[in-house]
């Protein structure tokens, strides 16, 4: 039997090593970490998904994605056939937006942001996983891989202007019911994580190594 192919896309500005502590059988199951690339100059995020989907070598594989890795793996579905769409810390469509990010968009508030402060690795620590990011800075250090000023620019934009308005119910929605990046009173039917944060990756991994296998074979 054919193992099946899972490829994981971590969250803004963060290195795939945000999955380490995520184990599926590997007897079942194969998982690829996908990675970050620096956009090209005015490219779009369907553009940019189309160029991240070509590193996906397996036909109709599982793709799950972490907060803006979460967008970002649903774009990809648009260019490439997938066995199942799974997101994590994440929407699935701008309505799902907290208010203070719709309201970034309407006014281009995002525009003022300044990213040069960002690169600092605490703020972009909290900017990337959320206010309550505790004083382990070199823990996430590790994870924060991409310090480029034109990609934040580019991420952050590509967020806020997602256009995305209608919910696709196929995408597999994980969401803990403590996040404070996307507030749990947003989103619209989803699986909840009890305790969860926007950082559940790290820290709930073995909620999703029990959860996750299951939720990859329901049909």
């Amino acid at each position: 039997m054919s193992k099946i192919p899972v490829y994981f896309m971590p969250g803004l500005a963060a290195s795939s090593s945000i999955f380490e502590r995520v184990k599926l059988d590997e007897d079942v199951f194969e998982m690829f970490l996908l990675e970050w690339e620096i956009p090209k100059p005015k490219e779009s995020l369907s553009d940019y998904a189309l160029r991240i989907s070509e590193k996906i070598k397996h036909a109709n594989p599982v793709l799950i994605g972490v907060s803006f890795g979460g967008i970002l793996v649903q774009e990809i579905s648009k260019h490439i056939k997938t066995r199942k769409v799974i997101i994590i810390s994440s929407v699935r469509s701008n309505v799902e937006f907290p208010r203070r990010m719709k309201i970034g968009k309407t006014t281009k508030a995002y525009k003022l942001i300044p990213m040069q402060l960002i690169l600092n690795i605490e703020k972009l620590a909290k900017f990337s996983f959320g206010e309550k990011v505790n004083k382990r800075i070199k823990l996430y250090e590790k994870f924060l891989s991409v310090r480029d000023l034109g990609y934040l620019q580019w991420a952050v934009e590509s967020v806020i202007r997602w256009d995305r308005n209608q919910i696709d119910e196929n995408v597999v929605h994980i969401h803990g019911d403590q996040d404070e990046v996307f507030p749990i009173k947003y989103i619209n039917k989803c699986i909840i994580v009890k305790g969860g944060t926007h950082i559940m990756i790290l820290n709930k991994y073995k909620w999703l190594n029990e959860n996750l296998p299951s939720i990859i074979l329901e049909e």
